[in-house]
Order: C-alpha cells, then structure tokens, then sequence
C-alpha cells in the first residue's frame, strides 16, 4: 500500500512540540502493518493526558493511493504558493465568508453552521444551496492569477438525514437507531443521506456521531446510538460504506457519495458529569476500550476524515493532543485521511485562542474549523510559517493530507456542483423510498416498556390522540433539524413528513375507524382508547445538558391527562418523545402500556405501523426495539436502573403485572432560576463577551484563563463563595458587553407579576467610564439601567425589578438574554451570579 501524508518521525515530532508548547508527549509507537489487538499491560505513570499508543489497537487503513495520484498531489504541492498551502488548512461558515474571500485567500472548505444558511437564510431552498455551491466553486477554481485552483470542499452537519434542507428526509436520530439493532438498515441510511446531500451540492457530511454517552444529562447524548462501545462499533463500519462506498471506492463523486467523518475524537460521551465540552478523566483503558471501540471499524471502511472533540481527557484538551491525534490515530491506528477541528475549538487548547494556534496543527490536526475566525487563524498561520515558527515539513504534511482526500473524493476534476450526478435532481430529497425508509427504521427502532393488554390498538374502533407532542414533526425531529436546536419550526417546513398524529389517524381510518385530536385530553366522542404523545422538547448541545435525568417539570403537564382518562374509564398509551432515558415514573404509572419513540424524526406515521394493529386484532409489526442504555429509577440514577440496556417487550412477551413505582420530587431538571453560579453557566446558558460594535468578535467563556477582544479583555477564574466561583472580565480599554444567554427564550410573565428582581453579584475593582445594563427580548436588546458601579472592590448584588423591565417595553415573554453588563472605557469587573430573587443588596433605578 502506497499513502501521503504520513505523520512525522518521532524525533521531528518531539522537536515541534517542544518548540510549540504544547502537552506532553508519550514515546511514538511504530504504527504495525495489519490489525492486532493491543496489548492490556498495566500503563506506565506518565503525565496526565498523555496516551501510550503500545497499548492500542493497530490497523491498516484499507484506502491505497495509485502511484499517479501520488505523483499528481505532489506536482500540486510542489506549485503551491505558502499563501495557497495555509488557505487549504481553514474552513470558513457560509455566515462569514464571500466567495470572492475563498478565492482570495486560497481556503481548502467550508461549511454551514447549525444555523448557517446561503445568502443569510438559515431555511433557503435546496435550490440557493446548490446556487452557492456552484459561486463556491468557481471562486476556489480559479486560475487566472497564477494559482493553483484547488476546488473547495463543503461541509454539513447531515446527522440524521440531509438535514439542514426543508423537504429532505430525517431519519431518527442515533439514539432510536441504537434501539433498532439493525445493521443493514444503518449502510441504506448513510446511502440514502449521502444521496439527498448531493442533490444540494455539497460533498461532506460531519457524521457520523460515534460517541459512547456514558452520562444523559449531555444535551449530545442523542447523537450517539448507544452506551455500548460494542453497539456502536457495529454501526459505524456500515455508516460509512453507506455513505462513502467501501474502502476501495474512489472517485466519489462518479457515484452517489458523498466523504464521512467520524466524531468527536475522542470521549466526549465521557466528560465527568456529561459536561459539554468538559474532561473526561477516565484512565487510559476506559479511553481505549469505551470511547476509542468506534474507530476501529470506521479506519477499517476507509473513513476519510476524523473530527477532534471540543472536550478534554485528563485536562488536555483533544484538539491540541499530540499523543492521541498524531501517536494513536494517525501512527497506531494508521488513519490516513484528515483531521479537523470542531467550531472554534482550537481556541480552548491551552495557551491559544480562537485567532491564534499552531498548537492544534503542531499535535496533528490538518485543518481548523475557524467559522468565524478564519482570516486572523489564516494570517497568524501564515505570518508564524514565514517566521520558521511552523516547519514547512509539518504545513506539507497536513495540505498533503486534504488534497490526498480531495483526490479520492474526485473533487480535483470533477465539474462545477449542478453538473455532477444527483445534482438539482430536487426529487431525491424526501424520495418515497427514503421516506419508506425512515418509516422502517422508526418502527423498528420503538420500545415497548409497558403493556397491560391495551396494544395493539384495534382499527374499527374510536381513538382519542393527545398530549403536546402529537402533531409536532419539528419536535418529533429534534435538534440538528433545520436550525441548530431544531426550534421555531412548524409542520409546514416539513412537507413531505408525517406527525404522529397523521399516522395514527391514517390508520385507524384507513380500518374503518375514527380519530380525534385534542392536546388536553377532552374528547366529543367518548374513546375507546388514547394515545398520548409527550416528552422532551427539541435541543442540541448547551440548550440540552440537564442537571438530572428528569423531564422537565414544564414539559410534565400530560401526565394529568393520562390521569383524567385513566380515571374515566379510558385505556391510555403513552408514547415518549425522547433523546434519552429519563425519569417519568409519573407517566409509566398514570399509562397502559409505554412506548418510547426516541427522536423519530420526519416519518412519525412509523408510530402507527407498530402500534395499530390490523382488522383481526393482530399486530401489522412486532415491537422489536431494544433499550440502547439503562433507564433510570431516579433522577440521579442513585436507586439503579428501571430497566437495563437490551431491555424491551414484544407482542409475545408474557403478561407482567404492574406495579406501581415511587415518585420522587424532581423539581426542574434545568433550574430556571440561576442562570450563572460557582463560575459556570447553568446547563443549557452560556458566558460570552463581545465587542457591540463587532458583532462577529463574540468569544463564549467556557475555560480560564482566556482572552477575547483581539486582546483587550483577559479572563481569568477568581473565588467567591467556593474556589474560582466568580470570572474576572479585566478590560483593557474600548467597548464590551458580557452577557449571560440561552437559546431557549424564558417566559418570564408569571415572575414578572410577583415581587420578583433579575439579581446579579458582580465586584468592580476598577470602574469602567459607563456602564448600562441590558435584557435581550423578542424585539433584541434593549437598555434597563445605565447605573455607574462603583468600584468598592467587593461583591455586590444589584437588582432590578422585573416589573420595571415589563414597563420598558420588553417582551418578558421570551427573554432569551436576561443580563447584558455593557461597559466603555476598560474596566475590571468579576462576575459571580446571575439568577431571579428578592434579596437585592442594592435596588438599582431601572431608566
């Protein structure tokens, strides 16, 4: 086997290292030349976050490249400008760069964020993302300066389908798919997803999700199929033939392919307490046996590229670790595609920021996913390139990487995105055998928990369909679904999928019978039995981290329902809309019979196919789904699990008497009253400091120390109450605005009317020369006090009366930034808390 592009020699290694600053290094292990299983020797002490790759598993990446290919990424190389070779390295969002920017600056990708789309229009046709594909294109292709005209590659985050399109087909998310146990049905989705991208012009999906969530307050913990490392292994292999062809497919781009990327490496199911983008301290063996399983089967089908996590093992960031990226994957396991970062993660890897670090190229990742960073990550690469800081040896390995890929993609000769096969063909998205897909693996993914007799639901008959979640597609869908989080949508943007309710509804008419549909429960026609539909509301990452593994108290209001109509007579099913396994002892009694439907996504009538049965009583389908991890008793998983992986009823499966479980206070899974405390963002909230009159300079505080502003502000961890419970904001000079935030609005009325404050605890040690404080409703920003701080040098809470706020004009309805603390003139300002109360040190006059 003949492959560019790989790693350093040991010694190279160490010297650039060394010189870069970046985490400690284990010795190099020669990567072996066929799979092996490695070794289970006890690990030497060595520092924290560094691997030993002796003690991993070695493979043989399958993907050989022909002599010719060689010669000819070579031949290019050997052309490049350094201007060229450092643009291949940065990906740019579609939200903040032009075409005539790629053609500039020579950049090798880009892609749509989670709420990117072409011409600003997060929800354009599919026919403006082919338009800009095409502008995309022609701006990286061209020649006429001299250059060398590297085509640009695009990547999506097509996670559950084509997803980012309205009319495209999504299928459920992982976690459902887990439940399945259904190989072959996982290689046709990856088919059928790389078929509908390349409708749509794009090339590259970042899927798929190979993590192992361990923990199910991770608001990702749906991206992943399931707790189970072997699970998840079986999977991945198939996903990606399904979407790139097998290892020895090239020229990707003759056929319907599209290239994949497994993610995120490494452990970020696994960070303690399913912190986003938090550490994993596991040991080694954990790291290799649970969260490294996936990637075995993944580099044995040839998967092209591997994105780094944003999290950490053992206080090293993943994006900036050496001994993991370069020594394990790309020698040990001999991955031979390329490594990319995740958005702005390079700015967490110690001793960087987001406009600056070769720390990340110098550990092994190829190519910076710089969304909006792009140029300053551009100009410091190159500027560092020029000093001698970056050896040329390493910037040539890593473009040698991307263009080894671009060249099996056929992307180096392949025509402009509207001329290739499936392109503009707009009846691929949502095709009926993808939509009879989708439905497939919805019914085969669904799990019986609970039935007392009353499934299946007899077609003749009267059904009564309620609850708040029985004709949502958007929340049936989850996050990743046409925005980010997958909210503010309605069943309109989905015209060719099924809620919930048109399945039920089509079914038991389709036999004869009649179907009403009342969200409360109350009926015209007494039913024969209910359907329920309810569960967890549409979320990614930040917006989904949950303090306990309990529904939300604010979601729990069908349990009365199931309630009312069980205390009326009325046989009741409930069917959960889930991304997870949560507490709901309150429904599993107050039901039935139980279904969890995960996160089924665009065909909702696949509910129907398993729980309505047929004219003569008999089930249409088998409940054949399996539980993907263990389910828990209490919100803390304190008391065990209900139920354990691979739990799961049939048809057949033997009466079992119920009895009914305890019900524990849950309270609020994600508090809505402290929004910031003990130095950290509530789940689900997020710190961020920007420049107001640079909305693009934006920087969210997840680490310390950091820096924002191009420099002029540092923050860094002070203590309040407990150690490092308070963030200093030392602001040099100019405009900033700090910001506690959600993507979820707050309704706030009801707080509003009661004697209720926006407290917040700050210490200003030195008072910047104006300060105002600002709240974000549905109508944007808008100024509540312009109260000058003192600077005491103690910690102070202020408060201002929401009612005040109200008076203001401000929607309190959906507040989406209850604090913005916006200064001029420099300042040095640490922020402790932010929550509702009553207990105000000092009232501030809301003007």
């Amino acid at each position: 086997m003949s492959r560019l592009g790989k790693a350093a020699s040991t010694g190279l290694a160490t010297v650039l290292l060394t010189a870069c600053a970046t985490a400690p290094m284990g010795d190099i292990a020669n990567a072996e030349t066929s799979a092996t299983t490695a070794a289970t020797a006890p690990v030497a002490a060595d520092a924290p976050g560094t691997a030993h790759p002796e003690i991993w598993p070695a493979y043989d990446y399958p993907v050989a490249t022909a002599p010719a290919v060689e010669a000819r990424v070579a031949a290019i190389l050997a052309r490049m400008t350094l201007e060229e070779k450092i643009g291949q390295l940065v990906q740019a969002d579609i939200c903040c760069v032009t075409p005539g920017e790629v053609r500039e600056y020579n950049l090798g990708s880009v892609l749509n964020g989670g709420n990117s789309g072409p011409y600003g229009n997060d929800l354009a046709p599919a026919s403006d993302w082919l338009k800009l594909a095409d502008e995309f294109w022609e701006a990286s292709t061209y020649t006429e300066d001299g250059g060398v005209g590297v085509p640009v590659v695009w990547g999506t985050d097509a996670v559950h389908g084509h997803s980012n399109i309205i009319g495209a087909t999504i299928f459920p998310h992982n976690i459902g798919l887990g439940a399945m146990r259904d190989v072959d049905v996982i290689e046709r989705i990856g088919a059928a997803t790389a078929r509908e991208i390349r409708v749509t012009g794009q090339e590259w999906t970042f899927a798929p999700t190979v993590a192992v969530p361990q923990d199910f307050r991770w608001g990702r913990a749906y991206e992943g199929y399931s707790s189970d490392p072997a699970l998840v292994s079986s999977y991945v292999g198939a996903m990606v033939r399904g979407l790139q062809g097998g290892p020895d497919n090239h020229d990707l781009l003759s056929g319907p392919y599209v290239i994949a990327s497994t993610k995120h490496y490494l452990a970020d199911g696994g960070t303690d307490g399913g912190t986003d983008q938090g550490d994993s301290s596991v040991s080694e063996e954990e790291l290799r046996d649970i969260h490294g399983a996936p990637y075995g089967p993944a580099i044995a089908e040839g998967v092209a590229t591997v994105m780094a996590s944003f999290s950490s093992w053992q206080g090293v960031k993943m994006t900036g670790n050496h001994s993991l990226l370069t020594e394990v994957l790309k020698e040990r396991m001999d991955f031979g595609g390329f490594t990319v970062s995740d958005w702005n993660a390079h700015g967490q890897v110690a001793g960087c920021t987001n406009e600056s670090c070769p720390q990340a190229l110098m550990a092994g990742i190829d190519m910076y996913m710089a969304p909006d960073t792009w140029r300053p990550i551009y100009e410091d690469l190159l500027f560092r390139a020029q000093r001698g800081e970056i050896p040329m040896s390493r910037i040539d390995e890593a473009v040698t990487n991307i263009l080894v890929v671009k060249a099996r993609l056929g992307l180096l000769d392949a025509p402009r995105p509207s001329e290739r096969l499936l392109s503009g063909e707009y009846d691929v998205l949502g095709a009926p055998e993808h939509r009879a897909l989708a439905r497939e693996a919805v019914r085969k993914s669904l799990v019986l928990l609970r039935n007392d007799g009353v499934l299946p639901i007899a077609p003749g008959g009267r059904l009564l369909v309620a609850g708040d979640g029985a004709d949502d597609i958007a929340r049936q869908s989850g996050g990743w679904t046409l925005t980010w989080q997958g909210t503010g949508l309605t069943n309109d943007h989905f015209p060719n999928g099924s809620s919930i309710w048109d399945g039920l509804r089509d079914a038991v008419e389709a036999g004869g019978g009649s179907a009403e549909l009342s969200e409360d429960g109350s009926f015209y026609q007494r039913p024969d039995a209910a359907v329920v539909v309810f569960g967890e509301q549409p979320y990614a990452e930040f917006q989904g981290d949950r303090a306990t593994l309990a529904l939300d108290s604010a979601l729990t209001g069908p349990y009365a329902t199931m309630q009312s109509l069980r205390e009326q007579g009325i046989p009741v099913v409930a069917v959960m809309i889930t991304g997870r396994p949560l507490y709901v002892n309150e429904a599993l009694n107050n039901s039935d019979a139980f279904v969890v439907a995960w996160l089924p996504g665009s065909e909702g009538a696949g509910v129907a196919d398993v729980l309505v049965g047929d004219g003569a009583g008999a089930a249409r389908h088998d409940f054949t789904g399996r539980l993907p991890a263990d389910w828990p008793m209490t919100p803390d998983m304190a008391d065990g699990a209900l139920w354990n992986f691979g739990d799961g009823l049939s048809y057949a499966s033997a009466p079992v008497a119920w009895t009914d479980l305890p019900l524990v206070e849950t309270g609020n899974a994600a508090d809505s009253r402290v929004w910031f405390a003990d130095g950290v963002p509530a789940a689900a909230w997020s710190l961020h400091i920007v420049d107001p009159s640079q909305p693009g300079s934006q920087t969210r505080i997840t680490t310390t120390p950091a820096e924002a502003l191009d420099g002029r502000a540092q923050i860094t961890a002070v203590n309040h109450v407990v150690q490092e419970g308070a963030r200093r904001f030392d602001i040099a000079s100019g405009e900033a605005a700090i910001s506690v935030s959600s993507f979820e609005p707050l309704d706030l009325t009801r707080e509003t009317n009661a004697d209720i404050m926006l407290l917040f605890t700050v210490r200003v040690d030195e008072a910047p020369e104006w300060t105002g404080i600002a709240m974000r409703g549905a109508g944007g920003d808008m100024q509540v006090s312009t109260a000058l701080l003192p600077a005491n040098g103690a910690f102070t809470r202020y408060g201002i009366e929401l009612s005040c706020l109200a008076d203001k004009g401000i929607d309190m309805s959906a507040v989406s930034a209850p604090f913005i603390l916006a200064t001029e003139g420099g300042g040095d300002i640490s922020l402790a808390e932010v929550r509702l109360g009553m207990d105000a040190e000092v009232i501030l006059p809301c003007s």
